[in-house]
């Protein structure tokens, strides 16, 4: 359920907003579906007009980029693939010259192209609520978490060229690729907000993006999610970085995930407050979120909690924070809480939540 306090921050009304710092790559070729389908995480359509969302990983099994996978056709007809991501500098390899390692023999052609397209999202009418159907989850013992498709159903993701629907949680709208430089026709009737807003939508609905949530080489797929945001396919053929992802789904357990967050003053309750406090202060990413014992209970003894969470990113006391699943659980019960201390000093408390979409778990 949503705090109290947030609900003035949702936009209800159809908006558009871009989506900075994000490239775009090229790839064609007769083998580009195979080629796409051995790199990343998810499922490569075999309708090529399908697009998708998807990851690619290390070889170890961490990510290096969440992306976006339009699929394409070229001036000339020629079936192909856009790919888009964050690119920002990180610890993670270049997507071009780390994808040519692996191109050897495959008929494929790999270009540049973010100078010819920007992104944006948009969100908030009532042709998505068409297609947004209500989600249903498959759950496993390892806390690995699906989203079921209707095999039968429309593809989700859509296929309308450039278009993406945004299905990684229920009223993130879809995803346009436009011309660099142009508007999208969405900005003739939908209110045109910021990226910040646009953060802040996606914030508030649990869904962390780019390098600064997915932290490249240090995120593990299920922790950020990408199995209930529909990114993960774990009954595919060989791909880099299959072998611990699907060891985890198996025989593993998920221990940690990324959450939303509240981040407010000691005396106040997100879910009692009819806004945030206006001064609470930009605070930097990888703040650690310790969690504070407030609460035993004689017959149930608490251990003392293990390790901290970490700040991935925030705005306007919003943001989304990686925590340990059973510190999250003390803390619903009242036995225990997150607090943060900013680069001044001043400590605040961290409250987590679950969006409305959220899965739940059968009784």
């Amino acid at each position: 359920m949503l705090p109290r306090a947030l609900r003035a921050l949702v936009r209800n009304t159809p908006t558009v907003a871009p989506v900075p710092q994000r490239a775009v790559l090229s790839i064609t070729g007769s083998d580009a579906a195979e080629f796409l389908n051995g790199l990343t995480a998810g499922t490569t359509p075999a309708q090529r007009q399908n697009h998708h969302y998807t990851a690619f990983l290390h070889a170890q099994g961490r990510v290096l980029y969440d992306a976006f996978i339009y699929a394409h056709t070229t001036p000339t007809g020629r079936p192909g693939y856009l790919v888009e991501y964050d690119a920002r500098p990180s610890r993670a390899p270049e997507m071009i010259p780390m994808l040519r390692r692996y191109v050897l023999r495959s008929k494929v052609k790999l270009r540049d192209v973010t100078d010819e397209y920007d992104v944006w999202a948009a969100w908030g009418t009532e042709k998505e609520a068409a297609w947004e159907t209500e989600r249903q989850w498959a759950f496993t013992l390892s806390g690995v978490i699906e989203p079921v498709w209707e095999p039968e159903g429309e593809w989700p993701w859509g296929s309308e060229p450039r278009v993406v629907r945004d299905r990684r949680a229920v009223g993130m709208g879809h995803r346009l690729l436009v011309p660099k430089g142009d508007r999208p026709q969405e900005a003739a009737t939908h209110d045109v907000a910021s990226h910040d807003d646009y953060y802040l939508h996606r914030a508030l609905l649990g869904v962390p993006e780019g390098v600064d949530d997915i932290v490249p080489m240090g995120a593990f797929p299920m922790e950020s999610n990408l199995d209930i945001m529909g990114g993960l396919d774990f009954r595919k053929g060989c791909y880099v970085g299959q072998e611990l992802t699907v060891r985890t789904y198996h025989t593993g357990q998920v221990r940690k995930r990324i959450h939303p967050v509240i981040v407010h003053a000691e005396n106040t309750n997100p879910y009692e407050t009819e806004q945030l406090p206006e001064d609470v202060p930009s605070l930097s990413p990888g703040l650690d979120i310790r969690p504070t014992i407030t609460r035993t209970d004689d017959q149930t003894p608490t251990p003392r909690p293990r390790g901290t969470g970490v700040l991935l990113s925030s705005t306007r006391g919003v943001g989304l924070a990686l925590l340990r699943l059973e510190q999250v659980d003390l803390v619903k019960q009242g036995r225990a809480k997150f607090s943060l201390t900013d680069s001044g000093g001043k400590p605040w408390l961290v409250t987590a939540y679950q969006p409305h979409w959220w899965p739940k778990a059968p009784q």
